[in-house]
């Protein structure tokens, strides 16, 4: 047993982590399953499978990092992973995957490398509402019952429709904390579940951007400094 003068110069969970755990123990407390997969993907997996189209925006090469001859790359988001578990069980089917990213960003609010939790709920009927229900226990449940939050029509290729939710601030402004939407049934074909008959739920969060909020951390950059006096606020 250490001396009780070096305990209290111990390390702690860091927070992203410790954030990464509660976010997961939270959907699994749902009856979500975690899945895992590569942090290396195919553009099959990474843009393919989820409908993004070679034209757009994001498979171009100022934004994705790509290796090894443009065959291979860092995967953008953690979607793949949701994939690659559709592809080997039939609905019904709830994953939850977590993990590092990789986008071509850097500054206050943005970093070349974060986290993210992705879920995905397919079965038959699964409607709006139903998101809209589990996306409200999430939020309560990170943020408490008392924030106000609002749902904005947004676009992503993998859902149909699609939206970004918004949390009202102390300072009374709204700040985008997640985005979701049903399955896009394009995307249910791909991965050979028949669209006719099921429907599923998505959403994904930043692991960062989340822990900013909760903490009050301005400056994304600070999670990665190792400055211990900083660390340190989160024991």
């Amino acid at each position: 047993i250490s001396p009780p003068e070096l305990i209290k110069d111990r390390g702690s969970l860091h927070p992203i982590n410790h954030m990464k755990d509660s976010i997961m123990n939270l959907l699994t407390s749902y009856g979500f399953e975690i899945v895992d997969g590569p942090e290396i993907e195919t553009e099959e997996f990474n843009f393919d499978m989820l409908n993004i189209k070679k034209s757009h925006p994001a498979r171009q090469m100022h934004d994705t990092f790509y290796i090894e001859n443009k065959s291979n790359l860092l995967r953008t988001h953690t979607s793949p992973v949701q994939i690659r578990g559709m592809l080997e069980k039939k609905p019904p089917l709830a994953f939850i995957s977590g993990g590092k990213v990789y986008r071509k960003d850097d500054d206050a609010t943005h970093l070349p490398m974060f986290h993210q939790v992705e879920g995905i709920y397919v079965d038959e009927n699964v409607s709006f509402a139903q998101l809209k229900d589990l996306i409200y226990k999430i939020i309560y449940s990170l943020f408490g019952e008392d924030v106000e939050l609002r749902f904005r029509p947004s676009y992503f290729p993998f859902t149909e429709p699609s939206a970004e939710v918004d949390i009202l601030s102390k300072e009374g402004k709204w700040l985008e904390i997640l985005g979701c939407g049903l399955v896009n049934p394009i995307v249910l074909d791909n991965c050979n579940i028949n669209s006719d008959k099921y429907s599923g739920l998505a959403f994904g969060l930043g692991i960062e951007r989340i822990a900013m909020l909760k903490h009050g951390v301005t400056d994304i950059r600070e999670f990665y400094k190792s400055n211990l006096d900083f660390l340190s606020q989160f024991k």
